[in-house]
């Protein structure tokens, strides 16, 4: 028998073994769970470009943007106190073939948060982007040197390692527009050719098997990022929805389809935090389909951008709602089945 008596209040005691088991829940916290602000941010620039092409409620970006910086904001912080109470779990994590993947998406949502805030406070949008764009490199360059010193079978070889690579090619997006001209061109040819290295390898890997788990099946939704993500850049960085971003679009339109064509697939399994890969790759196709309609207007591009936008709006609806279902039952914080 537990020897406490019950407090006053209910809560329970430090020490006690309610919180102790809250403290070691919190040793299972996610690492993939930095995609959720990446995706919400990534739907609230979304929803901007909306008001400014499709006339939609400017209030709905916005407000997605500030949701992403508190989103951030807290997950940073339960990760320091897992960091400090857990440190071999965020080592687990750092080494981990899959997992390890989603730190680059810490650094992506930064990146977002300085453009959401570059309507309102310029220089500082400046110096967060700084800071997110030199981190997300230091992480590419930590993930490269990890492949070259322990090289990774194929089955380990999945779509989130883009995420640290290929996620480079973000940074002009909201670089372009802080005059960091130079620098984003640089950042771009970086991002651009890590995706051109490893593409060709998780394709192979992709057709050749072994086949994905279950859980990281959503996760192929991750390849629509790139040549999204891609176009938008090289249309900030040239001033314009020309030749070279119409291609990359191009590419994405076609990835998309293949998405759409294996959605019942990829929805079959249960819910995991790989389903959080749906959220910003759909996002930034939402917005790079805006852009080019907005360069190459045509009579009925208004009812498909807004289907486009509202189910990427869809899309993290549901994933919102299974996470949060999933905390609520304690499914979040238990060891990776």
């Amino acid at each position: 028998m537990n020897s406490q008596p019950p407090t006053t209040t209910g809560l329970p005691r430090p020490g006690s073994a309610v919180a102790a088991h809250a403290s070691h829940g919190l040793q299972h916290l996610p690492l993939p769970l930095f995609a959720a602000p990446m995706g919400i941010g990534g739907l609230g620039l979304a929803w901007r470009e909306a008001a400014h092409v499709l006339g939609a409620p400017g209030v709905v970006g916005e407000a997605l943007l500030l949701a992403a910086g508190l989103a951030w904001l807290l997950i940073v912080g339960l990760h320091l106190l897992r960091m400090l109470r857990h440190p071999e779990a965020i080592g687990g994590d750092l080494r981990h073939p899959v997992r390890s993947a989603f730190a680059g998406a810490a650094t992506i949502g930064l990146m977002i948060l300085a453009g959401g805030l570059l309507p309102y406070a310029r220089d500082a949008a400046a110096a967060i982007w700084l800071v997110a764009a030199g981190a997300h490199v230091a992480i590419a360059v930590w993930t490269v040197r990890g492949l070259i010193r322990a090289p990774r079978e194929a089955a380990s070889l999945t779509p989130p390692l883009l995420i640290p690579l290929v996620g480079n090619i973000l940074a002009p997006v909201i670089g372009a527009k802080l005059g960091f001209d130079v620098l984003s061109w640089m950042l771009f040819g970086l991002g651009a050719l890590l995706w051109v290295l490893l593409q060709p390898l998780l394709l192979g890997r992709l057709i050749t098997g072994p086949a994905l788990p279950a859980r990281l099946r959503p996760t192929l939704a991750i390849l629509l990022a790139p040549p999204s993500v891609g176009a938008l850049a090289l249309a900030g960085l040239t001033h314009g929805f020309g030749t070279a971003p119409l291609i990359a679009l191009g590419l994405a339109v076609f990835i998309a389809l293949v998405l759409l064509s294996l959605l019942p697939d990829l929805a079959s399994g249960p819910f995991a935090m790989s389903w959080w890969g749906w959220t910003f790759p759909s996002a930034a196709f939402a917005i790079a389909l805006q852009q080019a309609a907005a360069a190459h207007p045509v009579a009925w591009q208004a009812p498909l951008l807004w289907a486009v936008l509202v189910a990427a709006s869809a899309i993290l609806a549901v994933v919102a709602g299974a996470t949060l279902r999933a905390a609520a039952q304690g499914h979040l914080l238990r060891p990776e089945g």
